[in-house]
């Protein structure tokens, strides 16, 4: 019988601090694999192995594409590159984003649910918004284990709220308490995976993984929505899984709804600073052009261009209200999933 021998661990903000306090207290004879995902930009140094590596008794190290799982071994995801399973053997892929972010939590614990299923246990620590939660709800679907961080404990909030609020995991304790869990955990038998392997789950994995024939085909999971993807402006296909909604596109960039909406915002913001600075900049050059007509006695037209500079500086004054209204709409709301001071509900 097979034991519960693959840990999946996704952090974002304040991972960091989180993942070092983690592996230090894994036991040196680990009998599983831990696969760690931190969320970081492209342009990273991939430090995150080395940084690892001092606070622990196990061997850390960067994951290599199509080395089999080694046992006791922390394997951490690449910047710029999906951490994925395929069986038993590791995967990197260039495939589309997820949330914005490669690598990615979430494509890194639904290939594990595909690939091991009821031998993966999910642990997601500190972060915003709700990586993680789409993940970890697939892998419970196909009978992993999920283990999240107490909200209270974490240094951000929101990604462990979000994922007791989709995922209903089976163990939600403080961060020092994980580790001597999951040494627990990973000496339990592993039950049979459930009947199925879901098509949608399948078809999504292979994008991720970057299977250019799925992509190309006129199959996509989930219903056609009225939203565009803020990465390629591409239709969004409406998934409901197990009660988490969340969308993908036709190239397969993928977002849950909180991450949607936090993107909607930025290119909301993003727009309005082109509008100022369109209005502004026609506001200055109708200025200047008054001034030369006026110069020249051309003062009909130096009434025009004046009044002209005067509407749209009124515009511009407008747009920079609204913008300064966001700022403080941003400075009081909490972020999704945070708890609310003033009312003592989350956000």
């Amino acid at each position: 019988m097979s034991t519960r021998d693959v840990v999946l661990v996704g952090a974002s903000a304040g991972g960091v601090e989180s993942l070092r306090e983690f592996v230090a207290g894994l036991p040196a004879d680990l009998p599983a694999t831990v696969l760690v995902v931190l969320h970081v930009p492209a342009s990273g140094t991939g430090a995150l192995a080395a940084i690892l590596d001092r606070c622990t008794p196990l061997p850390v190290r960067a994951a290599v594409p199509g080395e089999v799982l080694p046992r006791s071994t922390v394997l951490v995801a690449t910047p710029d590159r999906h951490l994925m399973l395929t069986d038993d053997h590791v995967t990197l892929s260039a495939g589309p984003h997820e949330n914005g972010h490669r690598p990615s939590i979430d494509t890194l614990f639904r290939s594990a649910a595909r690939a091991v299923g009821p031998r993966a246990i999910g642990v997601v620590l500190s972060g915003t918004l709700d990586d993680g939660s789409a993940g970890l709800v697939a892998l419970r679907a196909r009978g992993g284990v999920g283990v999240v961080q107490e909200p209270s404990d974490a240094i951000y909030a929101a990604m462990p709220l979000n994922a007791i609020a989709a995922a209903d995991p089976e163990h939600v304790l403080p961060l020092a308490e994980i580790p001597a869990l999951l040494g627990k955990l990973v000496r339990e038998t592993a039950p049979e995976a459930p009947a199925g392997t879901g098509t949608e789950l399948d078809a999504e994995i292979a994008e991720a993984g970057f299977d250019l024939g799925v992509m190309a085909g006129d199959d996509h999971p989930g219903t056609p929505s009225g939203f565009s993807c803020p990465d390629c402006a591409g239709v969004l296909w409406r998934i409901e899984d197990h009660g988490f909604l969340r969308f993908r596109c036709r190239v397969g960039h993928a977002w849950s709804a909180e991450s949607l909406l936090h993107e909607q915002s930025a290119a909301l913001d993003r727009a309005l600073w082109m509008a100022l600075r369109s209005l502004e900049e026609r506001s200055a050059l109708n200025r200047e052009l008054g001034r030369r007509a006026e110069e020249s006695g051309r003062r009909i037209s130096a009434t025009r261009f004046d009044e002209r500079a005067a509407e749209t500086a009124e515009a511009a004054h407008l747009i920079r209200h609204l913008l300064v209204g966001r700022e403080r709409d941003d400075t009081a709301t909490p972020r999704p999933g945070e708890p609310d001071e003033r009312s003592g509900v989350a956000g």
